[in-house]
């Protein structure tokens, strides 16, 4: 849930950060990084929609018996309580309460509307218990917030509350007060009870902060009917127990303690708050992350986890609100809410009903009930069958079922198929005739479009006719051989029904031994082809037995025979498979006709139980009917009545009936005939039977046997293989072995010839030193202790000599070389690792110090613009003529605030692309690397931690130490300072009464505080002790700054600040006159050596010369004594440029993106690092680099120059396309220069009559442009003029002076511009012949000079710009040059810097072709 922007935030002129997708479930944090969740509420949803949404069918789950819980997470003042509903403010509205409120509603509300369904339905109304609870988590104290009995005050007492686990794994407490609740109204009041007491207090980003995390449980206990099935009729009603608990968590909000201010008890209070949920955080990292696959979850790190158990990854349905902050302001809390709610997502519950143990048994029984009846269903409906052995299993007539239900549906599918094929081909077909049919109407001249639409229709009806003929001809066909099938099966059908015996008997017998004959006749056959090839593979598998045991007994060695016996041994594999698959199939097809055999046995055994029943049956009718006839002619003969006619009647019809019953009697004799046939036949076909059960019991021990061969031959053949394979690995390890020492003795022999080498050189060495003239002797001592004497001091070698002709034993490498480098190698990524996570988390820390910084600084700024706006309405009304200036500063203010809103937006894009890298990096986890690690393998990198850990612990102290050193020296040198400066005044006051400046000039410091009394520039005191004699001219290396007031001190010690001239390597030397130094205008008096790779850039002072080479490093030279005085190193890459700054004593040199910042006052350290994207880093950012970086960091821009204003206030730095302005004083960026659209190559600062800087700018995209910076200017900033017309090439140099401007290109050519005029004066195309890398004005003679990539210096008049000589001053390219009081300085790629001195007094050369070209400037709005 996105909060709404508070007042003060939009008073304070924050920005909103954060948008949501429409339509999906997606948060926008920035610019482009998107989170996904279950729900999305932005800033104007209802505490209504929310609820509906999350937590309504929570409260329904309740009612099943299914546990609850809403988490609520986020920053301190994200509106956690107000979205729960524990504020409880008196003034809140009934549409703002929160989700507590409203479930209680909810809760009260469901259980009213159970108990009117229940008596509208005639059952028993639920009996329903409500008891609450209300907890207060407070500095890892659980406090009960219902007990009545606790002291408020007494927060800090040991609480008796215990954290209990049941049997089942679930969570309960002892000691909590429980209370019983009967209406809604109650629990309300409970909770309002629970919610005063808790913990608030205020912070500085929030008035009223919980201080606690609180939980308020709600247990739902429920006795209800049982809902029993229809299925199931029980006699008595049965009442069923459910149970449920809602946890509402309002956890106290994460926060830090620099944006709270917290102090002393609120500290400690967010300390705890934060312990507890790096607790949560952990476990919900163990619960989510699937990648990890942790099996310890640490839920009793912290109380809070362990009761919250339940809920994360146990059993409730748990629902996580993060509440987070739209505000810019606050988007580092916003960003960690929003990844600690992604990975909470992950988390999977078990959601179980909570019932009593009778409920459970209850509901176990009718389940099981049910699923026998569902069993019993199958076994009637013969889904089910029970086997031989007493397995369930399904029928065969289920499987065939679904075997023809599935190629049914498949058939159906082709049919498909097959008729749009059958349509499509008829289209086709229908087509292509029409078409032919058109064309012979056509040749005939008959044709037309009526008659050939007619051809058409016509063919089609004939092609539908034509396809369904063939369809029911088809038809006609299938039904036609079906009906032969039946006609052929019509014999096998006797006995299927009692009713159709009768009919069967009339058929003969003999189709029926006509085709059992035909049967077993096949049978007898089949049997023996199976014997003959059975007798044949026998045969054939002993003659490979006996090949076999040969072939065993022999040896076989060549490769060729192992080629042969593998080829051989696959082909019998072959042979063999595909003899068992025939055995397999025709003991199959002699299985299925036993079984028909069978089943004809059984049927005959039916027929004759029936044939005998029926004869038994009509016999006893037979008898019957004849005593019925007797009987009744003998009550005929003693009937009164008795007529001849009557009996003759009664007895045609008797006899009829005998004659009816006799027919029937001789069809049964007949049958029971044939069935005496058919079961003497029964006892031949019992024979058979025996007979093929005895051949299927042979086949099947032969395909045993046949099985058995096959395992044993792929046994021999696994045997030789591994044979083989041993033999291979043992001629590769012998050859391995070979090659081993091989390297060993060659690597021996290179020791021993590089030892060799090293002693003969020796020897030649002292020899030579001995045969010189004037030499000592050598140190023989020293070299008797070099080659190993005892006794004589041995100097420390990396590499040992060893006597000549002796053997160095080398160790074996084996598995414990193997094992370090591994173990290394897993070291070393992950010291990679660590060294990456630690560069991530600094950037991330610092890019969130210029948030804040720039925050603070737009708060300022928007109260400025308010009070402005203000005057501005009341001005308005009194004076409208001030309004001008005031619009202008307000319109100022505006263009900082979104220059700085611009800013910020830059640094959250970066810290989003730093946690995307972030999240790549952690794909390759270093769990992964430690959890395959040996033994030896985690001892090995456990001793590595350990000595990293010490070392690191080992520099902290010492830097401690040197802090703790500098800090003691600080104070010693304020005081020291402030006696000296009372001192000073003292002595000043002394003279100041025949001085009245000096005694103006007195008070005025005494009134400032400050010492402002020595220095033309100004500055403060600081006091610097300069000594006599020697040291004097050494104290000229560093000049005093502006603030120092120099004691002459005579002492034999080095003072501190010189303290590095003990590491002078490069020197100054001076240089001889050169053939045309007569008539050159300069003449090289020194050149400086020292570099290794060509010297790019340099600066100079009277006394100092500082230079930086491609060799990444800066050199800084006394002038006074020629000497190297330190090197400034640890550059990633090329220094490009290298400025001084004489007012505070620092200096600046610049390599790939970074500008480091060295003071040189006390010591040559680097004390801040600046960064091309406007980051500021505490000591040197680059110290970890040893190697050369090529490429600069993701976000930052090569830095092309810097250069100074001349008050030494602000630096400007040509970053890219732009120029951003650094303020010295803070070393903070204020703005930027945009305009160019090519990297700004070149820059140079001036001052103009009302003490703005001017800055003047050459880039890539050939044009010069002109920036004029006010006093209080920030943001982005933009061109005053853009010169025109442009160079035809980028720009590489320029020289300002006075209104003066010259510039030179890559086109070869140099111009001259006029400031004031805004206007080019002149040019001159070719003024050398390469590219014009350099331009330097020579102090105090209207003289520039340029300097080209062929190493030419030119000397050209400023007024007229006019040649006055040139010299050949290196044979690389010049890159740089500048200028001091005395020499002027040219940086070649020689690795050489020339010191040159302006020989006055010469006559100009002729002057050449100049072209006066009046340009303009355009003015830029």
């Amino acid at each position: 849930r996105i909060r709404p922007q508070l007042s003060k935030e939009k008073i304070e002129g924050c920005h909103i950060c954060t948008s949501v997708t429409p339509g999906e479930p997606q948060v926008l944090l920035g610019k482009d990084k998107a989170f996904t969740y279950d729900f999305v509420f932005d800033l104007d949803t209802w505490q209504e929609q929310i609820y509906t949404t999350c937590v309504g069918k929570l409260i329904e789950g309740c009612f099943e018996g299914y546990n609850a819980t809403v988490l609520a997470y986020g920053q301190t003042g994200a509106g956690k309580t107000y979205t729960m509903g524990t504020g409880f403010d008196l003034n809140i509205s009934e549409e703002e309460q929160g989700i507590i409120p409203r479930a209680i509603s909810h809760l009260f509300s469901g259980i009213e509307e159970r108990k009117r369904v229940a008596q509208s339905q005639g059952r028993a109304a639920p009996e329903f218990k409500v008891s609450a609870q209300f907890l207060e988590l407070y500095n890892e104290e659980i406090l009960d917030l219902f007990d009545s009995a606790r002291d408020p005050d007494v927060r800090h007492r040991k609480s008796n509350i215990k954290i209990h686990e049941d049997a089942s794994g679930s969570i309960y407490t002892t000691g909590v007060t429980s209370r019983l609740i009967n209406s809604q109204d109650e629990l309300i009041q409970c909770l309002k009870q629970g919610a005063l007491s808790r913990t608030t207090a205020s912070t500085q980003m929030n008035v009223q902060s919980s201080r606690s995390h609180a939980i308020f449980t709600i247990h739902l206990c429920q006795m209800r009917v049982c809902a029993r099935p229809d299925k199931l009729l029980l006699p008595t009603t049965e009442y069923e127990t459910l149970t449920a608990k809602f946890h509402f968590v309002d956890l106290a909000g994460s926060e830090r303690l620099k944006r709270t201010g917290a102090t002393g008890e609120r500290a400690k209070e967010g300390i705890s708050i934060n312990c507890g949920l790096l607790a949560l955080g952990n476990v919900i990292s163990a619960l989510g992350d699937q990648s990890k696959k942790v099996v310890h979850v640490p839920y009793r790190d912290s109380k809070l986890t362990r009761l919250l158990q339940d809920s994360l990854g146990g059993n409730s349905q748990t629902i996580m609100i993060a509440c987070v902050s739209p505000s810019d302001r606050d988007f580092m809390e916003t960003l960690n809410t929003l990844k600690y709610a992604n990975r909470a997502r992950n988390i999977k519950n078990k959601v179980v009903v909570n019932q009593d143990k009778t409920s459970q048994q209850i509901s176990a029984l009718r389940a099981e009930i049910a699923r026998l009846q569902m069993e019993l269903m199958e076994y009637k409906a013969g889904k089910r069958v029970i086997g031989e052995d007493g397995s369930e299993g399904y029928s065969d007539l289920f499987r065939e079922n679904a075997m023809l239900q599935k190629e049914n549906s498949t058939l159906r599918m082709r049919v498909k198929a097959m008729q749009e094929a059958i349509d499509a081909i008829n289209s086709r077909v229908t087509h292509l005739m029409s078409q032919e049919a058109n064309l012979m109407l056509a040749r005939a001249g008959d044709g037309n479009e009526a008659i050939g639409t007619l051809i058409q229709n016509y063919i089609r009806e004939i092609e539908e006719l034509r396809t369904k003929l063939l369809e029911s001809e088809s038809m006609n066909e299938s039904l036609r051989r079906s009906l032969s099938r039946v006609s052929t099966r019509a014999p096998y059908s006797m006995g299927s029904s009692p009713g159709s015996s009768l009919a069967g008997l009339c058929s003969p017998a003999a189709p029926v031994d006509t085709e059992a004959s035909d049967v077993l006749r096949r049978a007898k056959q089949d049997l023996e082809r199976l014997k003959k090839k059975e007798r044949r593979q026998r045969r054939k598998s002993g003659c490979e037995e006996e090949d076999g045991r040969e072939d065993e007994d022999e040896d076989s060695g060549s490769e060729d025979s192992l080629v042969d016996s593998d080829s051989d041994a696959e082909e019998k594999a072959v042979n063999f498979q595909a003899d068992l698959a025939d055995l397999t199939c025709e003991i199959e097809i002699k299985q299925k006709l036993i079984d028909e055999l069978e089943n004809s046995q059984r049927r005959l055994q039916t027929l004759k139980h029936q044939y005998e029943e029926k004869l038994i049956l009509l016999q006893n009718k037979i008898r019957d009917t004849q005593l019925e006839r007797d009987r009744v002619l003998q009550n005929l003969s003693t009937m009164e009545c008795y007529t001849e006619e009557k009996a003759n009647k009664i007895k045609a019809d008797y006899e009829k009936r005998l004659k009816e019953m006799n027919r029937d009697l001789q069809k049964l004799q007949a049958a029971q005939k044939e069935h005496a046939r058919l079961l003497k036949n029964q006892s031949r076909y019992e024979r058979e039977l025996r007979k093929l059960q005895a051949e299927v019991t042979e086949m099947k021990k032969a395909k045993v046997a046949l099985m058995k061969q096959m395992r044993e031959e792929q046994q021999r053949r696994r045997l030789a293989e591994t044979k083989r394979n041993r033999e291979i690995a043992q001629l590769k390890k012998e050859q391995r072995r070979q090659e081993f020492q091989i390297r060993a003795l060659e690597s021996q022999k290179r020791q021993q010839e590089i030892v060799l080498r090293r002693k003969t050189q020796e020897v030649r060495r002292r020899m030579d030193a001995s045969s010189a003239p004037g030499q000592p002797e050598p140190n023989w001592g020293m070299l008797l202790g070099k080659h190993g004497f005892p006794g004589v001091a041995q100097p420390v070698a990396h590499v040992s000599l060893l006597p000549f002709g002796c053997r160095k034993k080398f160790p074996k490498k084996g598995t414990s070389q193997t094992f370090s480098k591994a173990a290394r190698l897993k070291w070393q990524s992950l010291e990679r690792r660590i060294f990456d996570i630690v560069m991530q988390r600094m950037t991330i820390v610092n890019l969130e110090a210029d948030m804040e910084r720039l925050i603070k600084k737009r708060e300022e700024l928007t109260l400025l613009q308010e009070a402005l706006r203000g005057k501005r309405s009341k001005l308005q009304a009194e004076n409208p003529k001030g309004l001008q200036e005031l619009n202008e500063e307000i319109e100022v203010l505006g263009a900082n605030i979104d220059y700085i809103n611009d800013s910020i937006s830059d640094c959250q894009a970066t810290i989003m692309q730093i946690e995307e890298t972030k999240e790549e990096l952690d794909s390759t986890d270093t769990s992964v690397v430690i959890s395959s690690c040996s033994l030896a393998e985690a001892r090995l990198l456990l001793d590595n931690f350990l000595k990293a850990s010490i070392d690191k612990g080992l520099q902290v102290a010492q830097k401690e130490a040197q802090i703790r050193l500098l800090e003691g020296r600080l104070r010693q040198t304020d005081m020291t300072g402030s006696s000296q400066n009372h001192a000073i005044l003292d002595a000043l006051r002394e003279k100041a009464e025949s001085h009245p400046e000096l005694q103006a000039l007195i008070h005025n410091v005494q009134q400032d505080r400050c010492s402002d009394v020595l220095g033309s520039d100004g500055g403060a005191l600081w006091h610097c002790h300069v000594v006599e004699d020697a040291w004097y001219e050494a104290a000229l290396v560093l000049p005093c700054p502006r603030d120092c007031v120099c004691s002459v001190v005579p002492s034999t010690h080095p003072p501190p600040c010189l303290f590095f001239l003990s590491h002078a390597r490069g020197v100054i030397n001076p240089v001889g006159g050169t053939k045309n130094a007569r008539t050159a205008p300069l003449q090289c008096v020194s050149m400086a050596e020292g570099h290794t790779k060509p010297v790019l850039c340099l600066d100079a002072t009277d006394e100092l010369l500082f230079t930086g080479s491609k060799d990444r490093s800066c050199k800084m030279w006394n002038l006074v004594t020629g000497q190297e005085i330190a090197s400034l190193k640890g550059h990633p890459n090329n220094v490009v440029s290298i400025k001084y700054c004489s007012h505070t004593g620092l200096v600046f040199t610049v390599s790939t993106s970074y500008i480091k910042v060295w003071d040189i006052r006390d010591s040559a350290r680097c004390i801040r690092t600046l960064t091309s994207s406007g980051q500021v880093i505490s000591g040197d950012a680059c110290a970890g680099t040893s190697t050369r970086t090529v490429t600069s960091v993701q976000g930052e821009h090569q830095i092309n120059q810097i250069a100074l204003n001349p008050t030494g206030t602000m630096l400007y730095a040509a970053t890219g396309n732009s120029v951003r302005i650094w303020e010295l004083s803070r070393l903070q960026p204020i703005g930027k220069l945009s305009g160019h659209i090519g990297p700004v190559m070149c820059l140079t600062v001036n001052q103009t009559a009302s003490n703005h800087d001017l800055v003047v700018t050459g880039s890539k995209d050939h044009y010069i442009k002109v920036f004029e910076i006010a006093e209080g200017m920030v943001g982005n900033i933009g061109p005053t003029h853009n010169f025109e017309p442009p160079h035809y090439d980028g720009i590489e140099c320029l020289a300002i002076q006075g209104d003066i401007l010259f510039s030179g290109s890559r086109d070869n050519g140099i111009k001259k511009w006029d400031l004031e005029q805004q206007e080019l004066i002149q040019q001159i195309p070719n003024a050398h012949k390469d590219w014009v890398c350099a331009l330097a004005f020579i102090p105090g003679r209207p003289m520039v000079l340029s300097a080209c990539r062929g190493g030419m210096i030119k000397v050209w008049n400023v007024d007229t710009f006019t040649p006055v000589g040139e010299i050949k001053g290196h044979d690389s390219p010049i890159n740089a040059i500048c200028t001091n009081s005395k020499h002027i300085f040219t940086a070649s790629s020689d690795c050489r810097v020339k010191l040159w001195n302006y020989v006055p007094g010469l006559t100009p050369c002729l002057p050449r072709r100049v072209l006066a070209i009046k340009g303009r400037a355009t003015s830029l709005p």
